[in-house]
């Protein structure tokens, strides 16, 4: 197995790229395409004394800049990193994309180079959310798709299913609601209420209507919604957490006695970070594609860099889009799958 990560993507490249790339390969032993320049990819690696590792250097001229659209990934930048890595995949060199750059030029890559799966109209991003009970609640979609109709997010819910399924196992029969304004049947946009009959339809344990707050209970496993919405969570919910943070830091500094507090809870504190950090879980994947496609995100230090690479490994090692074909065939009824 060998991962195409894009090098040069993100705020810290190729630098924490490179050095999560070299943690990764050292503690699993799969193979990485480092895609970006050769020269600087080269003078990392001499840094951190990376002779053996099943690491190759694959030359890239071109960068994605953060703030470019995303069209450019396709049309017009075909000798940028994100572009080659995506096309590793696309040829069968790599079996799975990683990259910490431009978001939109991300899925672009995936959804128009690599591909959508067969019989998949719309890939959709996963994004595991910490919560109270320990497991996370998988939101999809949070950004692919602006505009989606019912039959996306009944195969949204198929993905996410298989998801937390095979790859987080954190249930065997996922829990699966729609994201709405009430829990009870009727409530919504015309979107919701014209999925909730076709959901109802599945062999998914569909469970009705999630609110704003269920993204965070743990009462459900996978909560679907069109990418604008999801969107539009996931920003805020990252901004929330940290101003939540900074509010308390400035909190600490402002009494001594405050401070001895905040010494005592360091341990706890530093629990908690854990299960809210991003870091932890990788990156999200784009589900739907024809190769393994993971997007983390823009500041994505070398731990986060090793676990997206993990998270992307698991994928192939679980044979994901086997196991997703099968549970569309399985759960879908004919009708939705026409």
């Amino acid at each position: 197995m060998y991962i195409a990560l894009d090098a040069m993507g993100g705020d810290n490249a190729p630098r924490s790229n490179v050095e999560g790339a070299v943690l990764f390969c050292r503690e699993y032993g799969i193979g990485v395409y480092l895609v970006g320049d050769e020269a600087e990819l080269k003078k990392e690696l001499d840094k951190l004394g990376a002779k053996g590792l099943p690491i190759e250097i694959v030359h890239a001229e071109e960068v994605i800049e953060m703030d470019e659209p995303p069209s450019n990934a396709v049309r017009r930048k075909r000798k940028s990193s994100m572009y080659i890595a995506g096309k590793l995949v696309r040829e069968g060199e790599a079996q799975a994309f990683v990259s910490a750059g431009n978001t939109g030029a991300a899925m672009a890559i995936s959804k128009f180079v690599v591909g959508a799966a067969e019989g998949i109209e719309r890939p959709g991003i996963a994004v595991a959310f910490p919560t109270r009970k320990g497991k996370p609640t998988v939101l999809i979609d949070v950004g692919a798709n602006v505009d989606s109709r019912p039959k996306h997010l009944v195969y949204f819910a198929v993905m996410g299913h298989t998801y937390v399924k095979e790859i987080l196992k954190s249930s065997d029969n996922p829990k699966v609601g729609i994201l709405s304004i009430g829990e009870e049947e009727g409530k919504g946009n015309d979107l919701v209420k014209d999925t909730y009959p076709l959901l109802k339809m599945t062999g998914l344990n569909f469970i009705g209507n999630a609110e704003g707050r269920d993204i965070f209970t743990g009462d459900f496993d996978v909560i679907v919604c069109d990418g604008f919405v999801g969107n539009v969570v996931l920003k805020t919910s990252e901004s929330l957490g940290t101003i939540i943070v900074d509010m308390i830091k400035q909190e600490v500094k402002k009494s001594l006695i405050s401070k001895i507090g905040a010494a005592l809870m360091l341990p706890a504190l530093k629990r908690f970070k854990k299960k809210a950090d991003y870091a932890e879980y990788g990156g999200a994947p784009l589900l739907g594609t024809t190769g393994t496609c993971i997007i983390t995100h823009g500041s994505a230090d070398s731990r986060a860099i090793k676990n997206a690479l993990k998270v992307a490994s698991q994928f192939e090692e679980t044979h994901f889009n086997d196991k997703l074909r099968e549970n569309l065939d399985n759960l879908l009824p004919k009708e939705l799958r026409e």
